[in-house]
Formats: structure tokens, sequence, C-alpha cells
């Protein structure tokens, strides 16, 4: 006869199969699938959603098609093992791809995100979705998943469309490391658009009109997009000021610190990870002084090197997208919501 606690074992792997099956097919079937393919259904249905994708893909296809152009110009000029990687680095009489998507892509995660909820409480549809056997978390859980997955889908196609194109344009076929470098940069992409996502829904959260919520977005967006840079300059200067006779240590301290406060800026964060990862070449991200170039060695960085260069960046936009969307959890779920 088996020990009594090999004989309990069967029943509690049953047990704890049966609960991770409960859970998945609440997931599924419950409120939480619902609401994502709801939300799913309205995205790609809507109106609004077709133009957000029609404004990113035609101005980043007309970049795209500028930049094939100058580099099929100028390739037999330059030895650049990485042609395909400047498909979305390369700039002509318009700006390349990656600036047109860093300028364009929070604007679409604060559309798709600012009346998740305030939309819900003015149609009067919010208390009816939770008067159903539908719980909050799923409401607010379902809304932010299915406008991650349509962002995700979004860029996906889009990066195909560039990919295919370009390689029409150029006949330069893609090598192995161009395109881990390029899902790289559309994952970083995604999670990026995901913190204004997240943010549009803490907005819509937070106001009780729509439009108080797309204007708070908005401002936000525009002062990490145009003004940190200016403060963190300004700041920099005011503790920091660089003169002619300044020392090389007060400059150095002074770019140091516009660079840190800089970072504080998703904007920043973002942009600096994607010229690492589609340029090879950058080597470091900080100032750095001339004797430390003498004697370096000139050559390019594995996907793995640049990954690893730019791992606290992609660490900190992460839990900047999980904090912001934590605080719109927190709220959401206090909130007293009646009919």
């Amino acid at each position: 006869m088996k020990p009594a606690a090999v004989q309990d074992t069967p029943r509690v792997t049953a047990s704890w199969w049966d609960r991770i099956r409960q859970r998945t097919s609440s997931w599924s079937s419950g409120g939480l699938g619902v609401v994502c393919a709801k939300e799913i259904a309205d995205h790609t249905t809507g109106i609004r959603f077709l133009i957000l994708f029609l404004l990113v893909g035609i101005t980043g296809l007309s970049s795209m098609y500028v930049g094939a152009q100058t580099i099929r110009d100028t390739v037999a000029q330059e030895d650049s093992p990485y042609v395909f990687l400047r498909l979305f680095t390369t700039s002509g009489t318009l700006p390349p791809f990656i600036a047109f998507v860093s300028f364009l892509g929070p604007l679409v995660g604060l559309a798709m995100g600012f009346d998740a909820i305030v939309g819900e409480r003015n149609r009067g549809t919010l208390s009816r979705l939770l008067s159903q056997p539908i719980y909050r978390d799923d409401v607010i859980n379902g809304k932010f998943l299915a406008g991650t997955a349509m962002l995700g889908w979004m860029m996906g196609s889009l990066g195909l469309l560039v990919a295919g194109l370009g390689l029409i344009l150029t006949g330069v076929p893609p090598t192995g490391e161009e395109v881990v470098r390029v899902l790289a940069y559309l994952v970083v992409t995604v999670i990026y658009v995901a913190f204004w996502l997240a943010l549009g829904i803490l907005f819509s959260v937070i106001f009780r009109q729509a439009a108080s919520s797309a204007l708070a977005g908005i401002a936000i967006w525009l002062f990490f997009a145009v003004f940190a840079r200016l403060l963190a300059g300004l700041i920099a200067d005011t503790f920091f000021p660089v003169t002619q006779d300044a020392p090389v240590e007060v400059a150095l301290r002074n770019a140091r610190w516009q660079l840190a406060l800089g970072r504080l800026s998703p904007t920043v964060l973002y942009e600096e990870a994607i010229i690492t990862l589609l340029n090879p070449s950058i080597r470091t991200l900080g100032p750095i002084l001339l004797e430390q170039v003498e004697g370096a060695i000139a050559g390019f960085l594995s996907p793995g090197q640049s990954l690893l260069l730019v791992w606290p960046h992609l660490v900190s936009l992460v839990a900047l997208t999980a904090g912001v969307f934590a605080v719109a959890y927190y709220l959401f779920i206090r909130q007293e919501i009646r009919a």
C-alpha cells in the first residue's frame, strides 16, 4: 500500500489542473474574452481605427519610398552590409520612417484609449455592462489587451508592407540579423505605443468628458515630445554652465545631466532604443572623450549586444506602461458607477 502522501498527489494535481482550466475557460468564454472580442470588433469595424491606420501607413510608406530611392542612388558608392535596415532610418525629402512612427505612434495610442471608459459612461452602457456577469477588472483589462493586440496587428502589418516594398524597390533581401533587429524594433514600438494607450485609458477613467481626456493626453504628449528636452537642457545649463573657459569636467557633467534628465521622458527612451537597434554601428549611448575613442577597432554590434545596450530603456518602458495601467486599474476598481 502506498503512503498517504503519494495517494494524495493525484488529487492535489487534479485540483490544481482543474483550477487552471477553470481560469483559462473564464478568460476565453467569460467576461475578459467577451470584452476583448467586442473591443477588437469595434476597432476593426470603426472608422477611427481605419483613419489612424491609413494615416500611419501612408506617411510611413511615403517616407520609406523616398528612403529607398536615396538608397538606390547611393548604394553603389557606399559599402554598407546593412542596406535593408536603412529603409527605416534613411531620410530624403521626407523624414525617415522611424521619425513618423515616433511622432504618430503616441497619437494612435491616445486616440484608441481616451474614451475607453468615459465613452461607455457617457453613453450609459457602462452600468449595463457591469450589471452582466462581467467583473470590473475584466472590463478594463479587456480594453487594454484588445487595444494592445490591435497595435501589434497594425505595426506588424506596416512592418511587412515596408519590408515587401523595400525588397521590391532595392532588390536587396534582408539577412537573418536584419530580420531580428526589425522584429525587435516592432516589439519596442508596440510597447511604446501601449504606454500611450494606457495613459489614454487613465485619463478616460479620471475625467468625465471625452474632450478633457483627449486634451490631457495631447498635453502630456507635447510636453514629453517637445519641452522635455528643452527643460532638461535648461536645468543642466543652470547647474553646469558651459562657457568658453569652462573645464572639460563641467561640459561632461552638463552633457550627462541633459542625458539623464532627458531619459525621464518615454519618448527619449524609445528613440534611443530604436536608433540603437536599427543602427549596428552605435556602440555607446553616453558622452565619450577622444581619449576613449583612440585605438578602438571599428565594427558593428551583434543584435544581442545592441539589445543589451538598450536593455535599461526597454525595462523602463515596460515599467512605465505597467505603472500607468496599474494606476488606471486601481482608480477604475474604486470608482462608484451608477446607472
